[in-house]
């Protein structure tokens, strides 16, 4: 393939003058193949993007890390936001969409009787986190799964060990959070009431809330959230559910809905705007109580494209049964996984979870350079492809058939590269990274 001289340049230009070259690190292209991958795009549509040199991909990864369910530039989505702009999209004045939103959202979420509203998925679980300590008047947290960049995070890691290991990408060190804030928050890991309730026995009488996904690949054990809901009740703190990246994929409204168990709070962000800046806090009124005591406010949560966007957006889920499509076409992809790695071979193992979160991983000791060399061979064929896929409604049984082709002809590449001790001669560029790495 040749160099694509315009997108590799930029990508150059900006490692020189943004720390860490992108402002997402699961969008750097070092995490899939150093050199190679494009960082930029001209346009997106539907499942298909364009770098700036005109190249097309079909993209198999992660539709901008679930943010767009429906597939990119939707074109309902897209009308209702342009409506909104040429209207004038922020003012003094505010929009009277997020009113009609907050009311959608406690239409879907019966158990719900307040909202608030912010731009992205990480500053509103900052801003649930918040609530809950006014709320509870308590500052302790214990927390399960990821949950982004902000102090009262990764001040788990402020312990005595990696804590969040597990939990998030690896090397995620606390630098520039607060030593002080050593104690506020403990991990535990999914399905896992021992750890839960040392959590509880030891800070109980302190704990402001749980915070935790209630699913991400796989469901809970039967009666673990019900335990931890218990559990959170009994000491008094509040249950915050995470749906910034399960929600509206596997069920409209949020995973919680099908797994039958309420929390007191819910976070949604990513999906929900379809790639457009919304995020949404609700809760029961009595878990709200210290939203309108706390301090929480920002001028950019008051435009109305975000708004505008997720009801657009929750509008066409309604209409179209979006999870059992997505559902669906991941099956479709990880059966092909599972086929081809059969026919050649390759030793891979195809993950028995959700399918709206499909994904595989090398079992050899070259695991890592396999997977930079399958991202490569993709490339070279025009698809962007990692060992996961966050199918949208844009992704057709005929693309994933064509993907399907595409995965026949790689994986007898990466099974020969195997038997002929080449995987790593046959890289154009470095193995790709695994976790947090310092680029200059």
């Amino acid at each position: 393939m040749p160099a694509a001289t315009q997108t590799q340049a930029l990508y150059e230009r900006a490692k020189k003058r943004i720390p860490g070259g992108t402002q997402l690190l699961s969008k750097r292209p070092e995490m899939y193949a150093p050199g190679q991958w494009p960082a930029y795009y001209r346009e997106a549509r539907g499942c298909e993007v364009w770098d700036l040199d005109g190249r097309r991909y079909y993209d198999m990864t992660t539709a901008s890390l679930g943010a767009c369910l429906l597939g990119y530039r939707d074109p309902d989505v897209t009308e209702a936001v342009q409506r909104r702009i040429e209207r004038g999209s922020i003012s003094t004045l505010n929009c009277p969409e997020e009113v009609e939103l907050a009311d959608l959202l406690c239409e879907i979420h019966p158990w719900a009787d307040h909202v608030r509203f912010a731009r992205s998925g990480g500053e509103a679980a900052a801003v649930a986190v918040r609530i809950a300590r006014a709320t509870t008047d308590r500052s302790v947290l214990a927390v399960c799964g990821y949950h982004g960049w902000h102090d009262w995070y990764l001040a788990v890691n402020l312990g005595d060990n990696d804590a969040l290991r597990g939990h998030l990408l690896p090397g995620l060190d606390p630098v520039g959070v607060p030593r002080e804030l050593r104690g506020t928050a403990f991990a535990f890991p999914f399905n896992d009431r021992g750890a839960f309730q040392d959590i509880l026995d030891a800070h109980g009488d302190r704990l402001a809330a749980v915070v935790m996904e209630p699913c991400r690949s796989h469901p809970p054990e039967p009666g673990f959230l019900e335990f931890v809901r218990d559990g959170a009740r009994r000491c008094g703190a509040l249950l915050v559910f995470d749906e910034i990246s399960i929600g509206w994929r596997l069920c409209l409204g949020g995973a919680h809905l099908a797994l039958g168990v309420d929390p007191d709070v819910a976070v949604f962000a990513k999906a929900m705007g379809n790639g457009h800046p919304i995020a949404a806090v609700i809760g029961t009124g009595a878990a709200m109580e210290g939203a309108h005591a706390s301090f929480i406010s920002s001028t950019y949560w008051t435009e109305g494209v975000g708004p505008t966007a997720a009801l657009a957006t929750i509008r066409k889920l309604r209409e179209r049964d979006v999870p059992a499509r997505v559902a669906q076409i991941g099956a479709m992809v990880a059966s092909l996984w599972r086929e081809h790695g059969k026919k050649h071979g390759l030793p891979i193992e195809v993950g028995d979870g959700y399918p709206c979160l499909a994904h595989f991983q090398f079992d050899h000791p070259l695991a890592d350079a396999l997977r930079t060399l399958y991202t490569q061979l993709m490339l070279d064929r025009g698809y962007l492809a990692s060992p996961s896929i966050y199918p949208t409604l844009a992704h057709t049984e005929e693309v994933a058939a064509s993907y399907g082709e595409a995965i026949d002809a790689v994986f007898a590449e990466l099974s020969k590269a195997i038997a002929t001790d080449s995987v790593l001669g046959r890289l154009r560029g470095p193995v790709a990274h695994t976790g947090f790495q310092r680029l200059l």
